[in-house]
């Protein structure tokens, strides 16, 4: 046998055939979990841009600015939120994204490498968890674009009537459109990575149309009332929704917070994607052109939007879909509500079903492979009542936001502290996958010091958080308001603390020499 486990060429590491063959009794591994190989690492810059493009471009999108215009903040000053927030976590996103595409590993399986084989289980469902709420929110708003859609044709399907669910009114044409819409991810999901590439590739110019047709009906509204586009643009402050909701700058840090916390699922995960990269130049610029780009494009078109809406009605709407039931043309109606679903498709697959399916893969397997994943995944989004959690924007973006996005925050921050700062960007492949015994194993499968450090940073924020506890009165608030980069900064401090002298998970540039094969794959 080979003493070599992998095979390095131009920075890109893969197992060796001798390897994978060995880790096939493992029950850590499955070929879902494997590591990718080299031919498998395909996506170029654009189609990585194409995917961000995809997922950026969606109602939930148009919402971050919405809201924060809908609770008094001038459209430009929203815009800037949703821009600034977006290249805050981009950071993290990036510096996560390099172990993906080096080693081909998905995330559940580089979460081993910081909190154990086992307790790798903890940031991988907490990821799971919050994207299955996700796509149902998703799924929703799908559903009522497949209502409008199969409304023009058959108009008694938009006039049938509501349903008691748990104490909510709940249409029932929009019901059975959410579960269609859950229906169609499901089965573009579980076909895997190359489908989702497809979708997102073709997905991707459909969309900008479709952002492009809000700005036009948005304008057309503001002009039929005598408005024109400077005043919408050069909106000033709504001094009495800042007041009401709390004071500007409360309002500004917190929806920060919240726009930042928008992608923090992803800055968990980027590795499921990173790892089909072609080289980290392309996983890098592929997320650099595609992601803050698209999110300041889709921050102009609902601050602008929002502010039209606020003219012409009096209030500023936050959620664009409410416009499908306006549109009485059944053409356009047609036309608008297949964009909005393809919208939410390209985004509620790639960002909200791929994780938890691996994530729940991860748990067992040897038993329960992507698509059953997939399936789990789309049987708990219905369980999390979307017609619940969709709310207002206060809630929206500063409860449901802001604190999964501070719990999320230390978990990307240790993984940058272990990775670059423990463990110098070197891995033991093999050894993420061989549980009790081998390097990642820590204390019973289990890094009692990431968990610690994860616990600790969350803590005050998320109790703080006047939408949830509010158990530390004024303090707590504006900790809560600056939750995520809080809790991201507390996390990786207390992480290299407490790692600074563990020296048994560590891999030596000898020991990563001896294990490596260059001789043979030169270029």
């Amino acid at each position: 046998m080979s003493k070599y486990t992998q095979i390095e060429r131009s920075g890109l590491f893969e197992l060796t055939d001798v390897a994978r063959a060995e880790l096939t009794s493992s029950k850590y591994y499955n070929e879902d979990l494997a590591p990718t190989s080299l031919s498998q690492r395909t996506w170029t810059t654009y189609n990585i841009a194409a995917l961000w493009i995809g997922m950026s471009i969606c109602i939930p999108s148009f919402t971050m600015a919405s809201g924060l215009v809908g609770l008094g903040l001038s459209p430009w000053a929203a815009v800037f939120n949703v821009t600034l927030g977006n290249l805050i976590v981009l950071i993290p996103m990036q510096l996560n994204s390099h172990a993906g595409t080096k080693y081909g590993i998905p995330f559940p399986v580089f979460a081993r490498l910081t909190f154990g084989s086992i307790g790798a289980h903890i940031p991988s469902l907490s990821r799971a968890l919050t994207a299955c709420g996700w796509c149902a929110i998703q799924s929703w708003i799908g559903g009522a674009a497949i209502v409008v859609f199969v409304g023009a044709f058959i108009k008694p399907f938009k006039q049938m009537g509501t349903i008691n669910l748990m104490g909510i009114d709940v249409s029932t044409a929009q019901l059975i459109g959410f579960f269609v819409f859950l229906g169609i991810v499901l089965w573009i999901s579980y076909r895997g990575s190359e489908g989702i590439k497809w979708m997102e590739a073709i997905g991707a110019p459909v969309l900008v149309a479709l952002s492009i047709a809000l700005l036009f009906w948005s304008t057309s509204i503001a002009f039929k009332d005598g408005f024109g586009i400077g005043e919408i643009i050069q909106a000033s402050t709504n001094t009495d929704a800042v007041a009401a909701n709390g004071g500007y700058m409360y309002i500004f840090l917190a929806g920060l917070t919240a726009n930042i916390a928008f992608w923090a699922t992803m800055a968990l995960n980027i590795p499921d994607f990173s790892r089909y990269a072609r080289s980290q130049k392309a996983q890098f610029r592929g997320q650099l052109y595609g992601m803050p780009l698209m999110m300041f494009f889709c921050a102009f078109v609902g601050a602008y939007f929002a502010q039209a809406t606020f003219l012409v009605f009096g209030q500023a709407t936050f959620d664009p879909t409410d416009v499908l039931y306006q549109l009485e043309n059944p053409i356009i109606a047609v036309v608008v509500s297949f964009g909005v679903a393809i919208a939410t498709l390209t985004t509620n697959i790639a960002a909200n079903v791929v994780a938890p399916a691996n994530g729940f893969s991860n748990l067992v397997p040897s038993k329960i492979s992507y698509k059953v994943g997939v399936i789990i995944a789309c049987v708990l989004a219905i369980l999390y009542r979307p017609w619940w959690i969709f709310g207002g924007p206060g809630a929206y973006l500063f409860g449901w936001l802001g604190t999964y996005g501070t719990i999320l925050a230390p978990i990307a921050a240790i993984f940058v502290a272990d990775y670059y700062i423990v463990k110098n960007r070197t891995i033991d492949v093999m050894a993420l996958f061989q549980g009790n015994g081998g390097r990642y194993w820590y204390q019973g499968g289990f890094n009692i010091r990431a968990i610690v450090a994860w616990v600790l940073a969350f803590i005050i924020p998320v109790f703080g958080n006047p939408e949830t506890f509010d158990m530390f009165g004024g303090f707590g608030s504006w900790v809560a308001a600056n939750g995520y980069l809080f809790s991201f900064f507390v996390g990786l401090l207390l992480y290299w603390l407490f790692m600074r002298n563990e020296k048994s998970s560590l891999l030596t540039d000898e020991e990563h020499e001896a294990m490596t094969d260059r001789a043979a794959v030169k270029v």
